[in-house]
């Protein structure tokens, strides 16, 4: 009966799941075409949580208050806005600025000594746009729409990217 039972326990331990050093990155959805959910009722709470950032990032938000906006006006302003973040995302992905996608009106920048800058989005112009952060100097605040061109001449000046590292996708002429 002792060997039974400490086979059990075994065998329960041996199941239990270990995470192996560093946890697991958060889900930031690099996939645009499904990074900021229009339904009120969104499931994914990790757009809804509040983001600490750490390194240079490109936050691409869209707050609640965006849901009071007409069916029509809204799904035109949310197909516009993943269509110009899906024309830059490559620009991003080459200079490592990371894109991050929320819902949430705060955003918290990591600083040293282990302290906090917070970034308020609500009460803005638009409640949807972008925030370019370098944790080093002040962030941008971007509201609205910006054509893949303006978002590019943006991230450039901030950045300091050189225009020869920020090389938009071909497009093909009809």
């Amino acid at each position: 009966m002792r060997l039974a039972i400490c086979g059990a326990l075994v065998f329960l331990i041996a199941c239990h799941p270990h995470r192996v050093g560093r946890p697991a990155a958060r889900g930031d959805s690099a996939a645009v075409a499904r990074m900021v959910p229009l339904q009120r009722d969104s499931t994914d709470s990790l757009l809804s949580t509040p983001r600490v950032i750490e390194d240079p990032a490109v936050i691409v938000f869209w707050l609640r208050a965006a849901d009071t906006l007409g069916d029509d006006d809204r799904a035109s302003a949310f197909d516009d806005l993943r269509y110009y973040t899906a024309e830059v995302a490559a620009a991003l992905e080459a200079n490592d600025i990371r894109l991050v996608a929320t819902r949430a009106d705060t955003i918290y920048v990591a600083l040293p000594n282990k302290r906090r800058r917070t970034i308020l989005l609500s009460g803005l112009d638009y409640p949807f746009g972008y925030v370019l952060v370098d944790p080093g100097g002040p962030e941008r605040i971007l509201t609205g729409i910006y054509s893949d061109d303006d978002l590019l001449d943006e991230l450039r000046a901030y950045f300091d990217l050189s225009p020869d590292s920020v090389s938009a996708v071909p497009r093909a002429a009809t």
